[in-house]
């Protein structure tokens, strides 16, 4: 009897302990249910019995067990069950999708898009899976895009194409509580194929634009030199025209010079001779005589035609020797022959 009292006793101990391991589980999985901690830039939405009931924001947040819940989410790229919702900015890089331009050109274009969540509400009970939807959401709008243009205005248009897609994807999103920050499209990679062909049509390019400046350079050289030899040609016309002023200048001072003195010679003569009329046939002996002597000057045989004024000429000739012998010069009458008709001089 004592044996089985004992034995009972021992039953009763580790029924006991068993009830007590039993109490500090529930107990620990009721404080588990009760106290939610939750971090900072998140939240979580509580459920009553199954109905959204409120917002748990970050800090210590006491919740009715069994009777309140945590709402979880299943979404793309995020642990199942995920209860905290992260408020922070975030980002999906999405792998290369193939895109169809307007001139049917398949290239493959990735990006990266940024969010933020805005209304948790909106963001878990508006769309079954958020993360999903905004992928398929630009990959639709890309397409969308991109392939309104063609492979050259994809390529150099970049901006445009963010900026297109970042304004498609926030006016979908609003509905869902979501912020759509910013859309860069990082690689937009066309066929070999077709990259090659762009790549010698670039080629063309750059050629055809060096030909281009260098026969703008040619043109600008050629308008250069031009206008510096008008204005060489200008100037060398206006120097020859200042040396011809000064020439004509100078040519007329000397004739006025060489007028002025020959006047005074004149003046001279007459006021020696004493009359107009012997001054004149004196002057004009002169002149006579000289054009004789430089007729004559020369060693080769002519024939000189003299006229038969040449008489009155020598008669001039005697009047001026007899002024001559007045004024006590003494000249050989018999010298000067007398003139004929026609004579004609062999020399």
């Amino acid at each position: 009897m004592l044996a089985t009292f004992m034995l009972f006793q021992t039953g009763l101990g580790i029924i006991g302990l068993f009830l007590l391991g039993i109490f500090g589980i529930a107990l620990l999985t009721v404080l588990w249910k009760t106290v939610k901690i939750v971090p900072q830039s998140s939240v979580l939405l509580i459920e009553r019995l199954g109905r959204f009931s409120r917002v748990a924001k970050s800090g210590l947040n006491i919740i009715v067990p069994f009777v309140e819940a945590s709402r979880a989410v299943y979404w793309t790229n995020n642990r199942p069950g995920l209860t905290s919702i992260d408020l922070r900015e975030q980002y999906i890089d999405l792998p290369p999708q193939p895109v169809i331009t307007r001139d049917n050109v398949t290239i493959n274009v990735d990006s990266v898009v940024y969010w933020q969540i805005t209304d948790p509400i909106k963001a878990v009970y508006e769309v079954a899976d958020l993360v999903g939807g905004l992928v398929q959401l630009t990959i639709t709008g890309m397409r969308a895009v991109m392939g309104e243009m063609d492979l050259d205005s994809t390529l150099s248009s970049r901006d445009q194409i963010n900026s297109k897609l970042q304004i498609i994807l926030d006016e979908a999103t609003d509905k869902w509580g979501v912020k759509v920050t910013r859309v860069d499209v990082k690689n937009i990679n066309p066929p070999e194929d077709v990259r090659i062909t762009m790549e010698k049509q670039m080629t063309a390019e750059r050629n055809r634009r060096a030909l281009v400046l260098q026969a703008e350079g040619d043109k600008q050289a050629a308008i250069a030199r031009a206008d510096g030899q008008k204005q060489a040609a200008v100037m060398k016309a206006e120097g020859q025209k200042q040396a011809a002023i000064l020439e004509a200048e100078g040519a007329a001072q000397a004739r006025l010079k060489a007028a002025d003195a020959e006047a005074t010679a004149i003046k001279q003569i007459a006021g020696s001779i004493g009359g107009t009329e012997q001054t004149a046939n004196y002057l004009i002996t002169s002149r006579y005589i000289d054009s004789l002597r430089d007729m004559t000057r020369s060693q080769n045989s002519k024939v000189i035609f003299m006229p038969t004024e040449t008489s009155n000429v020598l008669s001039t000739v005697g009047s001026i020797k007899e002024m001559l012998t007045a004024t006590g010069e003494d000249d050989d009458k018999d010298s000067l022959p007398k003139p004929p008709g026609r004579r004609e001089l062999n020399q």
